[in-house]
C-alpha cells in the first residue's frame, strides 16, 4: 500500500473526530512514522488504544519547525508489529510501554523489558544489560537512596572507575494514573493530574484543562490564559533555582547551594500569594483559574519578584566565577547535539545540547501565542551547559514576568464549559520547566475518555542521563543526574 497522506495534521490544543485520525496496517504506520522521523519530525506520543479484543496504535508527530503536529493511527491488530526503534531509537521507551500495557510486540527491539510492571521481586527488575569482560564488574545503586528521594534502580557496569554502561531501571512509584482517568473526568480527575509530579503541578493541571476546553469546543478566557502562564513561569523559577543551588552542594560550593535554597522558597511563596498554595494546587481549573492577581497584590508581587531575581543573578555568578566549579562541570556527562535528537531529549536537557525545542515557541497556545518566549540555548551538551542554560531560563522567566505582570486582561476569569464532545481526540502540549508536557485524550461515543496518554518530560529524558555516564567516572554520578534532575514519579504512571 502506497502512503499518500498517512498523518493527519492538528494545531496544538485542537480535536480531530477519531474516526478522522487516518487509520493504516501497523506496519504502513511504523514506515510512516520513520519517514517522518528521518525528516525532522519527533515522537511526541505512541500508545496504545484498546479495541475489543485487539490494540490499535496511535503516533503523535511534532514539526517543531513547522508548528504544528500530526497524528495517525493502526487499524486494530494483536501479536506483533516491526519494531519502530530499530531506526529511531526515540521510540524504544515507548514501544517498551505499549508492550507492557497491551501485549503488543515490537519485532526486533533491541532491548524489550518492563518499564513498570512487576517483574520477579521489583518493579521492572527483568535482565540488565552487562558488559563482559575480566576487568568488568557491576555495581547496583537503589532503589532505596540516602536522604528524602523517590526509589529508583541505577546498574552501573564498570571498568575500574569508568562506567561503560548504566541502565535505569524504574516502576516502583507507579501509581496507575492513566489507567484509573479511563470513564473519566471522574472528582479525583484534576487532583490526580496535579500530582502526576508534584513539583510540575502547574505545567500537568495546564495541560488537563486545556483538553477538556478544546473537547468543550472552548477556551479559557484571557485573563485565566495571562494567570495560567504567570504561574507557569514562577514553577519555572523556582524548579531551576533549586537545581542551581543542588548542583552547587554536589560540589561544596556553599554559597550558591545556601542562597538558591532559600530562594527558591521566595519564588515558591510567590505562587502562595497567586492562589494560596505554594505549588499551585488547586489554581488552574478547567475553564480558566480559580483566584485572580488583583493591582494592589500584582504591585507586592513585582516588587518580590524584582529582589529575588537580582538575589538569584548574584548567587549564579558566584557559581558561574568559581573556577573550581566551572573545571568540575565542563565537559562533564557530555550528550551531544545528535545524541540527544537521536533519543529524542525535550526541554532544558535538548537545549543544553543545541537543539531549540521549546513548545512556548514551537506550539504556542493560551497566552504563549501573543507573548512569546525566545528559548534558552546552550552547546555544550554536558553538566556545565545543563546549568547555564537554567540560568539562562531564570533570566527570561524573570523578563517575562517584569513584562506581562500588569498586561491588560480585562474578561472573566473562568468560563463554564460543555461536556466533552463524543469520539474525539484532543492533544494539549505545555512547556513545562523540565520540558514538553504532553497530554492526548480520546474520548468514547458518551464523552467519557475512552484513552488518556500522558507523556511527561522525564519519559523522554531518562535515557540521556544513561547516554551521560558513558566513559565518566560512577563517583561523577550525582552530579550529572542533579544536572538533570529527573522525575521519578512523572515517569511511574
Amino acid at each position: 500500500m502506497s502512503l499518500t497522506t498517512p498523518f493527519k495534521r492538528i494545531a496544538n490544543a485542537a480535536t480531530l473526530p477519531w474516526a478522522d485520525v487516518p487509520a493504516w496496517p501497523a506496519e504502513e504506520l511504523v514506515r510512516a512514522t520513520a519517514s517522518e522521523l528521518s525528516r525532522g519530525a519527533r515522537l511526541s506520543s505512541w500508545f496504545g488504544v484498546p479495541e475489543g479484543d485487539a490494540v490499535c496504535l496511535v503516533a503523535v508527530l511534532a514539526f517543531d519547525s513547522e508548528k504544528t503536529l500530526a497524528v495517525a493511527r493502526s487499524a486494530a491488530f494483536t501479536g506483533s508489529y516491526p519494531s519502530l526503534t530499530v531506526k529511531h531509537p526515540q521510540a524504544h521507551m515507548f514501544e517498551r510501554e505499549v508492550w507492557e500495557q497491551h501485549g503488543l510486540v515490537p519485532e526486533g527491539h533491541p532491548w524489550l523489558k518492563p518499564v513498570r510492571r512487576t517483574n520477579g521481586d521489583a518493579p521492572a527488575n527483568g535482565t540488565f544489560f552487562r558488559v563482559e569482560g575480566p576487568e568488568v564488574h557491576e555495581v547496583a545503586v537503589g532503589p532505596v537512596h540516602a536522604g528524602v528521594i523517590e526509589p529508583g534502580h541505577f546498574r552501573f557496569q564498570c571498568v575500574g572507575e569508568e562506567v561503560m554502561h548504566l541502565e535505569i531501571a524504574l516502576g516502583y512509584q507507579h501509581r496507575g494514573i492513566e489507567a484509573a482517568l479511563t470513564g473519566g473526568p471522574h472528582r479525583a480527575t484534576l487532583i490526580q493530574m496535579e500530582t502526576i509530579a508534584g513539583d510540575t503541578t502547574i505545567a500537568h493541571a495546564t495541560a488537563y484543562a486545556t483538553i477538556l476546553e478544546s473537547l468543550a469546543g472552548t477556551e479559557a478566557p484571557p485573563r485565566a490564559q495571562w494567570l495560567r502562564a504567570i504561574a507557569l513561569e514562577l514553577e519555572r523559577l523556582a524548579n531551576h533555582t533549586g537545581d542551581l543551588g543542588a548542583l552547587a552542594n554536589d560540589v561544596a560550593f556553599i554559597p550558591t547551594s545556601a542562597a538558591c535554597g532559600k530562594i527558591r522558597g521566595d519564588f515558591l511563596n510567590l505562587t502562595a500569594l497567586l492562589c494560596g498554595n505554594r505549588f499551585g494546587r488547586g489554581f488552574v481549573r478547567p475553564g480558566g483559574c480559580r483566584f485572580d492577581l488583583e493591582p494592589e497584590r500584582a504591585q507586592r508581587f513585582l516588587d518580590r519578584l524584582k529582589t529575588a531575581l537580582v538575589d538569584v543573578a548574584q548567587a549564579a555568578n558566584w557559581l558561574w566565577d568559581s573556577a573550581s566549579v566551572c573545571a568540575r562541570f565542563e565537559n562533564l556527562g557530555v550528550v551531544s547535539m545528535a545524541q540527544a535528537d537521536e533519543v529524542g531529549l525535550v526541554g532544558p536537557s535538548a537545549r543544553a545540547s543545541g537543539l531549540t525545542r521549546d513548545v512556548r515557541a514551537d506550539h504556542p497556545a493560551g497566552w504563549h501565542r501573543q507573548a512569546p518566549t525566545k528559548a534558552a540555548i546552550w552547546p555544550g551538551g554536558d553538566v556545565f551547559a545543563r546549568g547555564h542554560v537554567r540560568a539562562l531560563e531564570i533570566e527570561r522567566s524573570g523578563e517575562f514576568l517584569c513584562q506581562q505582570i500588569f498586561a491588560k486582561t480585562e474578561s472573566e476569569l473562568r468560563v463554564e464549559i460543555a461536556a466533552p464532545a463524543p469520539d474525539t481526540l484532543a492533544i494539549a502540549m505545555v512547556e513545562g520547566w523540565r520540558g514538553e508536557v504532553c497530554h492526548v485524550a480520546i474520548t468514547d461515543a458518551a464523552g467519557r475518555f475512552r484513552r488518556y496518554k500522558i507523556t511527561d518530560p522525564s519519559f523522554h529524558n531518562w535515557t540521556g542521563l544513561a547516554l551521560s555516564l558513558r566513559g565518566t567516572a560512577i563517583s561523577d554520578f550525582p552530579i550529572c543526574n542533579k544536572s538533570f534532575n529527573l522525575s521519578y514519579c512523572g515517569f511511574d504512571l
